[in-house]
């Protein structure tokens, strides 16, 4: 998530800040879920600090670290979106849903039937899991999360479901090359897009959901 324990924590606290900000600001309880997002991506954070100061391993931090980038946000996220999603976009957020429900389930499986454990490497926290078929499940991750905000009839939260694929992809790419960690930066700016989501005037449904006028 971030490239070392100190970086976890201070964005940590930053995320905490406003996602509290966010849902005092938010003006329907349909949207309190995704508004408290980044509240779960701070804690997310936070907890990852703890894997740091254990020198990665298997202990209570890198099973909750695991429980929450996986299962929990594959479900979080759509359900989000259909809480509040008007209801002519509510067709895409319940099979988006439906993909994350089917997701998390083998994802909860695999992190029950262990071991799950975190590697420092570098700037970098390497996470292993035994999981069945991982690109099925990537891609069902996928659709859940980006796909969800794509197909949620808001034009905001497709914006920021843009920017969560474009994101996601610069992030692992610099993962993968075990240069440094950059998920923290990229999860305060969907934090800060959130927020301003939650002051917006009522979303207005795209063109592409609704009924034709006879």
């Amino acid at each position: 998530m971030c490239w070392s324990a100190t970086a976890d924590l201070v964005a940590g606290a930053g995320l905490l800040a406003l996602g509290g900000a966010g849902v005092a600001r938010v003006r329907d309880r349909r949207d309190l879920p995704l508004a408290a997002l980044p509240l779960l991506l701070g804690a997310h954070q936070i907890v990852e600090a703890f894997v740091w100061d254990a020198g990665g391993g298997s202990g209570p931090a890198t099973v909750v670290w695991t429980v929450i980038a996986l299962p929990l946000l594959a479900v979080w996220v759509p359900a989000g979106v259909w809480c509040a999603a008007p209801p002519s976009a509510r067709r895409g957020a319940s099979f988006t849903l439906a993909v994350g429900v089917a997701t998390a389930v083998p994802l909860a499986y695999g992190i029950a039937a262990g071991p799950v454990t975190a590697e420092i490497r570098g700037h970098r926290v390497g996470y292993v899991v035994g999981l069945p078929y991982p690109p099925v499940l990537v891609a069902g991750y996928l659709v859940a999360t980006v796909g969800s905000l794509l197909l949620s009839g808001d034009r905001r939260l497709r914006a920021l479901g843009a920017v969560v694929a474009v994101g996601a992809a610069v992030c692992f790419a610099l993962w993968r090359l075990e240069f440094v960690s950059t998920w923290c930066a990229f999860a305060a700016v969907c934090s800060v897009m959130l927020l301003g989501w939650t002051r917006a005037p009522r979303r207005e449904v795209s063109h592409i959901f609704r009924r034709p006028q006879l």
